[in-house]
């Protein structure tokens, strides 16, 4: 009884969140509880890892959401390390802790080791690590394209100007 209580009361928090998904029929998966801006990046940069298996749904989640879905899907964080984000296999679904959240880099580099749980298909914390490093240097390549066609617009603006 208590079980289903929390979970009813867990599934009414996260009502909000599933009101603002947004479906997109190119990328299969929703994003719940996150700004638009925060959408857009993490968009961007699944699709330039190219996974090889989308999540069907990514959900920031205040902090005490998150400790309770870890607490659910009996979440095991190996000794020494912390959690700020996790994946669960079975529903593929990826919980992001929105009271921990460090920026745009944080979440490409996080979310890879997500996604390599999800190509992988294991809760292996090194089989997600070696399918993340794929998913990390496509990032890195793109943010590198980014700041050299960035840096070529700022010299073409300034050869114009003088």
């Amino acid at each position: 009884m208590k079980l289903a209580i929390w979970l009813a009361l867990f599934f009414l928090a996260v009502a909000p969140a599933a009101r603002t998904q947004t479906l997109n029929n190119d990328t299969c998966y929703t994003v719940q509880g996150a700004t638009p801006e925060r959408e857009a990046v993490l968009r961007r940069q699944i699709q330039v890892m190219q996974p090889a298996i989308l999540p069907y749904r990514i959900r920031f989640v205040p902090h005490w959401q998150y400790a309770y879905a870890a607490k659910i899907y009996q979440l095991h964080v190996p000794t020494g390390m912390g959690s700020k984000m996790f994946t669960h296999l079975a529903s593929r679904s990826v919980f992001i802790d929105e009271d921990r959240y460090l920026g745009e880099e944080w979440l490409g580099h996080w979310m890879a080791h997500e996604l390599g749980h999800l190509a992988t298909n294991s809760v292996r914390e090194e089989d997600a690590e070696k399918a993340a490093r794929e998913y990390r240097i496509r990032l890195r390549a793109a943010h590198k394209k980014t700041q050299t066609s960035s840096q070529l617009l700022i010299n073409q603006n300034r050869g114009n100007s003088q």
